[in-house]
């Protein structure tokens, strides 16, 4: 399987890879800095390059063998075996980022449980269990204090036991942290929240800058959905 190295340090933006299996849609490596769809984060896009080629990497999937680094369509590609580097569209992947890290400032806001979520570059949202919506302006005023406030953000590591006795944490309805590898990794942002996830995170809020409370949804009668978008 490949070896995820953003999970420890979203910070990476490049790395040197072997090419150890070819899928339909791309290439699987050992190692990589590309986040896999998944969690409601996109997945990363990029360049790919190898003795005599180089091709655009569109998407990034978790596949049977591996992540697979998805290619343009009729792009170049190495064979098993070849040594390629892998770098990431930053400027894209820093948005993911800066939107994910605020929406777990939305969670420690609006006291709800999670029923959906969805990180893009340029408007994110998360739908919360809730039977009123949630006052817009305030909602604004309180998220970006929190920003401002630059709050630490640390990536960490639980038990799967550690997890089960806290179950609190789990926000989301939905979906379950995956479990079965003996440890889940959380994000806590110093004083504001603590919960299991896998996405890729700024090191601390004031990174985010000042976002803006969108529209809020009625989506049900139990389901308000809150979407921000950066104030630029």
């Amino acid at each position: 399987m490949t070896e995820e190295l953003f999970r420890e340090d979203s910070y990476l933006k490049s790395c040197d890879a072997t090419v150890v299996a070819l899928a339909d849609e791309g290439v699987v490596l050992d190692r990589t800095v590309f986040y896999p769809t998944g969690g409601g984060q996109p997945g990363d896009s990029g360049v790919l390059k190898f003795p005599g080629g180089g091709a655009q990497i569109v998407d990034t999937l978790k596949g049977d063998d591996g992540i697979v680094h998805v290619l343009d369509e009729g792009a170049q590609r190495p064979q098993v075996g070849d040594g390629v580097s892998v770098e990431l569209d930053w400027d894209r992947r820093h948005k993911h980022m800066r939107m994910h890290t605020t929406l777990h400032l939305l969670c420690a806001l609006v006291d709800g449980q999670i029923t959906g979520a969805q990180v893009g570059a340029d408007k994110s949202r998360v739908d919360f269990n809730l039977s009123e919506s949630p006052d817009k302006e305030a909602l604004g005023v309180a998220l970006n204090k929190l920003i401002a406030e630059n709050h630490a953000v640390a990536l960490g590591w639980i038990s799967d036991e550690e997890l089960d006795a806290q179950p609190d944490l789990v926000r989301s309805m939905s979906v379950q942290p995956p479990r079965g590898s003996g440890r889940v990794r959380t994000v806590n942002i110093d004083g504001v929240d603590l919960q299991p996830c896998g996405g890729t995170h700024v090191a601390a809020t004031g990174e985010i800058g000042p976002m803006r409370i969108g529209k809020i949804e009625n989506k049900g009668k139990q389901n308000r959905r809150i979407n921000i978008l950066f104030d630029e």
